[in-house]
């Protein structure tokens, strides 16, 4: 990937979505802020949801165990528990901070269920989609512990979690947890103070968005705005120009390089034909998803 860590050309906020109630898995109450689409206008992502709610029954339900085929699923935490289970016997905790990063690629069977029957449960969902080549290698994931991901304080206040890819600001360059997946994507959980303004590098090639989750935001130097529960995508630029007013602004920046092949989704699987959708679903039935 080519980061200019000197941008001259900010993107502008070419599209801003609106999060959809909605709900998944077990009855789980979230907020959907990317979906997929016919003409795939965020390759390579193709989900993001958000789930955010003190109320048990919200969440309580969890999502049962499930297949998935084709892509990655990216977990990351902002508050409360949830514990992974999969076909392999594998289990991971995750809590406030974590990260799990998860390539399905053939197949996974798995289940991710609330560790907690009150209280905050609060974070996202990405669904990351893979090359044709890398669809069918073998499954793997990761689970990152908040205490693993790099964190970079800002000089005006505010900070930058690295989940993914590299972060630069010309003089440091701090590499996040995740690195040298297919789509060489960033992952980045910014707070900004108010008043507080950053400029982030991304490459002209890749697909990027911001969604914010707390406050409200400027966007480029043309007027642009996100609020809470707004995504934006960003066009034609090297780098995206930030800044807050008198409030405080936390969102995620995501960035990654297009795949640009035909995509076909049907409820877990992300392949690149209706014929390989078919063969997932014959897959499952027949219980040979995840052999290899």
């Amino acid at each position: 990937m080519t980061t200019n860590p000197n941008p001259t050309q900010p993107r502008h906020l070419a599209q801003v979505i609106n999060g959809q109630r909605t709900s998944d898995g077990a009855g789980v109450k979230l907020k959907r802020i990317i979906s997929p689409t016919p003409s795939n206008a965020f390759d390579p992502f193709i989900l993001l949801d958000e789930f955010a709610s003190d109320e048990a029954a919200d969440y309580i339900g969890g999502f049962p165990e499930h297949p998935h085929r084709g892509f990655e699923t990216v977990t990351y935490m902002l508050a409360g528990a949830m514990l992974h289970r999969d076909h392999l016997g594998n289990q991971g905790h995750l809590r406030a901070g974590d990260v799990q990063w998860m390539t399905a690629a053939h197949g996974i069977i798995h289940s991710e269920m609330p560790e907690q029957t009150d209280g905050l449960m609060q974070g996202f969902q990405l669904w990351l989609n893979l090359p044709a080549k890398d669809k069918m290698k073998p499954p793997h994931y990761q689970d990152i512990a908040a205490a693993d991901i790099p964190c970079l304080s800002l000089a005006e206040g505010g900070s930058i979690k690295v989940i993914a890819g590299d972060y630069t600001d010309g003089q440091t360059t701090v590499t996040g947890a995740v690195n040298g997946t297919a789509t060489q994507p960033l992952y980045f959980d910014i707070h900004l103070s108010p008043g507080q303004q950053l400029t982030v590098p991304v490459a002209l090639t890749h697909t990027a968005v911001l969604y914010v989750y707390q406050g409200m935001l400027n966007v480029d130097t043309d007027g642009g705005v996100l609020t809470a529960g707004q995504l934006g995508q960003l066009t034609d630029g090297d780098g995206i120009i930030l800044s807050t007013d008198a409030s405080p602004a936390k969102l995620l920046l995501l960035a990654a390089q297009p795949i640009g092949e035909p995509v076909v989704q049907s409820g877990p699987f992300v392949m690149n034909t209706m014929a390989e959708i078919e063969q997932a679903f014959r897959d499952y039935r027949a219980g040979v998803l995840t052999t290899l």
